[in-house]
């Protein structure tokens, strides 16, 4: 079985969410579960030049965008088995950032384009061609309509993977013929026509074979009008085609027995020394160290998604009145920013607000903390609360999307589940679900065992990459 992965960005090479996470580390799974899988990406100027330096160059040549005729090279970098593949073209690429230019829809009509014509160069025809996000939809759309007379491409199916529904890929409908080269037809008929404008997304999602998301619960509620972005009634049409895989994580990267970022390693037969993590992390906030004092923590994109209106509504009753500490990290809407550091400025010996970015940081609050707080408004698949079970840190999460397919409420007389979760959007229901956990974190033996649980829950991408192996198979033998 031979995959091509398409994503706009992967780790290590380049970054902005939680796409490249899983464009490191799940091709990788399937490579180990005997898919010949390679992944092809744009070559951003952010990819560190330690990686570009080993490049093999394989290819320099032109790519027709519309009217325009664009170069195109190919480099070529081997990472755990895998073969990465980089479609040049420094007047594209080479920027500071990935997205949010103006010309975003020339450049990934271009990447598209490439892409396809780049496979009789690499010699490469796959089974599938595995596209993700509004970045990579074209790919289905002209696989369907420029390439069909090529029998080489003939038998190639194609799985669109959507990993935010939010993010569509929206622009002029003028680009229908000027920049993606595609009779007005296709915009009147409705294909790509997106109230009044062109969805590369909504493309992507016409002419996929197979479209899947990031978790079964997602999967379900982007089919309703309040998660569906617009898009809700396309996906119900072809909801006998849509799939739900959660996300996993590298357990390798995320590791409390090796991860070099954290005060003290530990397992799950040691969870004593997570303790240490704790009280060492106190020490290094500035917070009174107390290995009995419950730690909350929040790494977090600070934005509305992310449920902090129902923090910022409640959090300040429950400092008054718990003995807790509340430890915060990321960036984000200023608002939110701004809100906690005042946050911290009020309980100055419970709350130590971090508005930044730090890998090491975040990692250190995972071993350190006792409960993970994730009260998302929506929430695809979600990787935070997957680390913090992995590091045994209990997670406390509303029940949407990929959350609640992986966190199950503790039962104490089963002696199940893995967290604390609440159902409905509102500032009480998460007030009475910390209230919940606080009350469990007080019996020492019960606490240990909902950690037990939390650890032993397997989250690595060995499950999601069989569910993928067998969707790849299902596709083909249509």
């Amino acid at each position: 079985m031979k995959v091509l992965y398409v994503a706009s960005e992967a780790v290590p090479f380049a970054k902005t969410g939680g796409l490249a996470d899983v464009a490191g580390s799940l091709p990788q799974a399937l490579n180990e579960d005997d898919v010949d899988v390679r992944v092809i990406m744009p070559k951003f100027g952010m990819i560190d030049k330690k990686y570009v330096d080993e490049m093999e160059h394989l290819y320099d040549g032109e790519v027709q965008v519309a009217w325009r005729k664009k170069y195109v090279g190919l480099d070529a970098y081997e990472k755990d088995g895998v073969t990465y593949y980089f479609v040049d073209n420094m007047e594209y690429f080479d920027r500071e950032g990935l997205y949010g230019y103006d010309d975003d829809a020339e450049r990934f009509t271009f990447f598209c384009r490439a892409v396809l014509e780049l496979l009789p160069v690499i010699d490469f025809w796959p089974d599938v061609i595995h596209t993700n996000d509004w970045h990579a939809g074209l790919i289905n759309v002209f696989l369907k309509l420029d390439y069909m007379a090529d029998a080489r491409y003939q038998s190639i199916k194609t799985l669109y993977t959507i990993h935010n529904l939010k993010y569509q890929g929206v622009f002029p409908k003028e680009v229908i013929e000027d920049v993606l080269g595609l009779d007005w037809k296709y915009f009147r008929n409705g294909d790509l026509e997106f109230y009044d404008a062109v969805n590369f997304m909504k493309g992507g999602l016409i002419y996929a074979d197979y479209i899947s998301t990031v978790s079964k619960t997602y999967a379900k509620e982007i089919q309703y009008e309040y998660f569906g972005e617009h898009l809700d009634g396309l996906l119900r049409s072809r909801n006998d085609r849509l799939f739900g895989i959660v996300n996993g994580i590298d357990y390798n990267v995320y590791n409390p027995m090796t991860d070099p970022n954290i005060f003290e390693t530990y397992d799950v037969s040691s969870q004593d020394r997570k303790a240490d993590n704790k009280t060492e992390l106190q020490n290094f906030l500035g917070l009174p160290a107390n290995r009995r004092t419950p730690m909350i923590t929040l790494v977090s994109r600070l934005v509305p998604p992310k449920g902090l209106d129902l923090i910022v509504r409640m959090m300040d009753e429950v400092l008054q009145h718990e003995d807790i500490q509340f430890v915060v990290l990321g960036t984000g809407d200023k608002i939110y920013e701004e809100w906690f550091k005042g946050l911290a400025w009020r309980f100055p010996t419970k709350v130590s607000a971090n508005i930044k970015f730090s890998n090491q940081l975040a990692q250190r609050m995972y071993a350190a903390a006792d409960i993970f707080l994730m009260p998302s408004n929506y929430e695809p698949c979600g990787i935070g609360q997957l680390i913090a079970m992995r590091y045994g840190a209990v997670p406390l999460v509303r029940e949407t999307g990929g959350l609640k397919d992986t966190v199950q409420q503790y039962d104490k007389y089963t002696n199940t589940g893995n967290g604390f979760v609440f159902s409905n959007y509102n500032a009480h229901e998460m007030m009475y679900a910390l209230k919940r956990a606080l009350s469990a974190y007080e019996n020492y033996a019960e606490w240990q065992h909902i950690v037990e649980n939390a650890m032993k829950t397997d989250f690595s991408w060995r499950n999601s990459a069989n569910e993928y192996k067998q969707l790849y198979t299902q596709l083909i033998a249509e």
